[in-house]
């Protein structure tokens, strides 16, 4: 019976992802959302299945943005070939720094992976091919497999929701298998899940190699649907708003990350109008959250349904 809701709950999602552009929502600010819906995902893997905090989770989001686009761009790759570049160069930056980080825990892990990720962002702000503030313009959509047009809004964002699936999917077969079960007794009981024999930092590494891997392809996905990579991509900035999106979804959560992309996303483009308030803005709507949702927005409809 705890599975039925989690079934509805993912069939509702995917008809209001796959009919809301059908139904008269922007579809390049649909597929920022889905984008950073995966980068969300990926985060709660790490902090919400593993229980550790990284504060440099845009270093990934932006390489992998700014690589793909380069890629796509100055190299005059297709877009399977750009993503590849932004994912496997996310993924070796993620065994970088995690190999680095994990050998630390709570507050030095996250100061660590906030120095090693402000690295990356200055590398990128010297880069000569990023243009620094004015960022990497005009990037290229061109056919996927020499077959799908992406040029055309509505069909890259399908191929985005597509991909995002296939992500989701690959995160919750990992958070459900004896991999994902040894990263939640590392995240309730470190100590004990080290004297049941498991090499705590071996899972840890690679929790956050996935993680990076999957926030890798977020960043190269935004950068193929906006047609931008820029600085914010990489800065300290988004590395919080990503732990923004988690805590007001529902960190360890399934769905949370998504319910809290969408949020995040959604107040700052309808109250673009209000300017610097929008900060305002989205730190009331945390406020009343941790408030009134402890668990999450939707961590508190999932205990609803338990109860």
């Amino acid at each position: 019976m705890a599975i039925a809701p989690r079934k509805v709950g993912t069939v509702v999602l995917l008809v209001l992802a796959a009919g809301a552009p059908l139904a008269g929502v922007y579809p390049i600010f649909l597929m920022k959302c889905v984008c950073f819906a995966l980068f969300a995902c990926a985060f709660n893997l790490l902090i919400g299945f593993t229980g550790l905090l990284s504060f440099g989770h845009a270093a990934f989001f932006g390489t992998a943005a700014y690589l793909c686009g380069y890629a796509t761009k100055q190299l005059g790759t297709t877009m399977e070939i750009g993503l590849l570049v932004g994912v496997v160069a996310s993924t070796l930056l993620g065994l970088l720094i995690g190999w680095l980080a994990v050998r630390r825990q709570g507050i030095y892990f996250a100061m660590i992976t906030l120095a090693l990720a402000q690295l990356v962002y200055f590398l990128w702000v010297q880069a000569p091919f990023t243009h620094a503030e004015d960022g990497l313009q005009e990037i290229p959509r061109r056919s996927l497999f020499g077959l799908l047009p992406l040029g055309n809004d509505l069909v890259m964002y399908y191929v985005v929701l597509l991909i995002f699936c296939g992500a989701f999917w690959l995160i919750h077969r990992v958070i459900h298998s004896p991999f994902g079960q040894v990263l939640k007794a590392i995240r309730e009981n470190e100590p004990r899940a080290l004297s049941l024999g498991y090499d705590v930092q071996r899972y840890k590494l690679l929790a956050f190699v996935l993680s990076a891997g999957l926030s890798g392809l977020a960043g190269a996905l935004k950068a193929q649907s906006v047609g931008l990579a820029t600085l914010t991509d990489a800065h300290w900035h988004q590395s919080g708003e990503v732990v923004l999106m988690t805590l007001l979804g529902g960190m360890g959560t399934i769905f949370g990350p998504v319910v809290g992309a969408f949020a995040v996303a959604g107040i700052e483009n309808y109250f673009a109008g209000f300017g610097s308030w929008v900060t305002v803005i989205m730190g009331c709507a945390f406020v009343v959250c941790v408030l009134a949702f402890r668990r999450g927005i939707a961590g508190e409809i999932a205990a609803r349904f338990r109860r």
